[in-house]
């Protein structure tokens, strides 16, 4: 993918992110996450029907990296069972660390693979991939 690609997809998930916004329902799985160095902070709420992520809200002041990131993991996520989740998660922190990854299956995640040139970024794309995993995993205890 060319870098003017990258640029507008990010772009547009910053100016219109996906699903911003928080809502009253206690069938929701909620977590707060925060990036000490910046400003990000994101409420994530990700709602389950049996095995699949039926939704992801988010609220919060976040960088237009962090933003963004969100906005493409919510996109890409939704509608995928937990399983799923897990793999696509697993392997955008392996791009984000440079190692070996599946591209095929981070769909427009794709757009922050060199991100690891930005060491000071890569807490902004991950926040809200961690509060997915978190999320996950307290699921499975």
């Amino acid at each position: 993918m060319d870098n003017d690609l990258k640029r507008t997809i990010i772009l547009e998930h910053f100016q219109n992110p996906k699903n911003k916004g928080l809502i009253n329902d206690d069938s929701y799985k909620f977590i707060n996450m925060n990036n000490e160095s910046c400003i990000d902070e994101v409420n994530l709420m990700v709602k389950f029907d049996g095995d699949k992520i039926a939704d992801i809200r988010f609220d919060g002041e976040a960088c237009a990296i962090c933003t963004s990131s969100t906005s493409i993991m919510i996109e890409t996520l939704i509608g995928k069972t937990k399983e799923e989740a897990k793999n696509i998660l697993n392997n955008f922190l392996k791009m984000i660390d440079e190692e070996e990854y599946d591209a095929d299956i981070l769909e427009q995640a794709i757009v922050y693979n060199d991100i690891h040139r930005q060491p000071n970024r890569k807490k902004c794309a991950l926040l809200s991939w961690r509060g997915i995993e978190r999320i996950l995993e307290e699921l499975d205890k």
